[in-house]
């Protein structure tokens, strides 16, 4: 929107001793919004903001990078609570509970009015609806979201005597793999365990058959046999296989670490593809995680949420930039430039997608685990939670714990948060 012609215009009309008019409708929209993987992506948010604006000259949007998904809910509320402007923003999409618990966000079933809108509501993937959907309503809707995927350099399997067509797709798999990548200066396999140490835990934990919560958010299974089991497993890719460094990995800079040849495979959000492939001097593929009982993955990634401290104009304009942001245009885009999974079934039947995965087959990866994946954890009190399970996956990494005694300690402090709202 141009300010400085509104401005004029505003006092032509007041020396011309009139009443004031329709620029008192324009709105303007503050949104937060984090990114947590590579690329210049701010440029592509910029982009389709200014691509609303134009199809939408009575709304401005601000929109704000606000760093990683923790930074950007700590400024996203902190704007709410000191009366800064926010009126809507992507956020994490287990951040759900913490924002209904303190009363923040509006459901989208009180925001959409037509049917087309309905059907806009029901059009996203099933799995990326889950951790939105709390007692029946939409809180959340799907923008950059994600699985976790299998990285692996082609180039390494070869030279190591694997199949480069044929990655591992079980745990047994996955630890022989490693042990033909193994070198003096290379390892097997890298998995995270700094940043988002729960979500890699929960992949392990899903593949060995247990779900770590239930789905109203009131309990979680932390110690259960299959959870001790699966974290277990994952130190053992370095106690007693070899295949993995000890301690923690970094989330940050695992992506460098796999492109510097420092491992033969790496678990990531397939959010990162399009950088791994932007630079890469290898051939690589990408596939689904390995199983043991079951395959799978939790979902990951941030939804759009709409304040509920926003008048009832506001509200209509968020809603009208989150259609724009998710329509199947869009959201191949956000696809193709971040490698995030697109979002609608519809998006992948955009020509832009189509060409994409065409030539770029590994885009497809991803959203195909979907079929396979479940909602990512969260729960009440989700912080304090997650981070008992952080503290509990890391001390086992790192040699302080054993898998039992540190799952039930997480587990414990976990009930006590828990037991209010059951």
């Amino acid at each position: 929107m141009n300010r400085q012609l509104t401005g004029l215009l505003g006092a032509s009309v007041l020396a011309a001793g009139l009443a004031a008019p329709a620029a008192a409708e324009d709105i303007e929209l503050t949104m937060y919004y984090p990114i947590a993987v590579g690329g210049p992506l701010t440029e592509v948010v910029d982009g389709m903001i200014a691509g609303f604006e134009e199809e939408n000259p009575d709304i401005t949007v601000n929109a704000i990078y606000a760093g990683n998904y923790d930074d950007t809910r700590v400024r996203a509320i902190s704007a709410l609570e000191s009366g800064e402007p926010a009126q809507l923003s992507v956020m994490f999409s287990i951040d759900v509970y913490e924002l209904l618990e303190q009363d923040l966000i509006v459901p989208f079933d009180d925001l959409v009015e037509t049917e087309e809108e309905k059907e806009w509501l029901d059009s996203f993937y099933p799995a990326l609806m889950s951790n939105g959907t709390v007692d029946d309503k939409v809180w959340g809707v799907p923008f950059q979201r994600s699985t976790i995927v299998l990285y692996y350099n082609k180039d390494m399997f070869e030279e190591a005597g694997l199949d480069p067509e044929d990655p591992p797709e079980t745990w047994d798999e996955m630890v022989e793999a490693g042990k033909a990548l193994r070198g003096d200066d290379r390892w097997g396999v890298m998995v995270p365990s700094t940043g988002y140490p729960y979500w890699m835990f929960q992949a392990f934990a899903i593949q060995n058959g247990i779900e770590l919560m239930n789905e109203n958010g009131t309990e979680v299974y932390f110690d259960s046999p299959e959870a001790i089991e699966a974290l277990a497993y994952w130190r053992d890719l370095s106690a007693e296989h070899d295949v993995m460094p000890g301690g923690t990995i970094e989330w940050g800079t695992l992506r460098q670490a796999f492109l510097e040849g420092q491992t033969g495979m790496m678990w990531h959000t397939t959010g990162n593809l399009t950088a791994v492939r932007n630079e890469a001097d290898f051939d690589f593929g990408v596939a689904m995680l390995p199983a043991n009982e079951r395959q799978g993955s939790p979902t990951g990634g941030g939804n759009f949420y709409v304040f509920k401290d926003s008048t009832e104009e506001e509200q209509r304009a968020s809603m009208e930039l989150i259609k724009y942001m998710t329509a199947p245009e869009r959201a191949a885009e956000w696809s193709i430039e971040t490698g995030y999974v697109g979002i609608s079934p519809a998006a992948y039947e955009t020509e832009a997608l189509q060409d994409y995965v065409d030539d770029f087959p590994q885009a497809l990866v991803a959203r195909d685990q979907l079929e396979v994946a479940v909602a990512e954890l969260s729960t009440y009190e989700t912080g304090r939670v997650r981070e008992a399970l952080n503290n509990a996956v890391q001390s086992v990494l790192t040699g302080s714990a054993e898998p039992e005694e540190a799952l039930s300690q997480a587990q414990s402090k976990a009930d006590r948060l828990l037991r209010a709202y059951r």
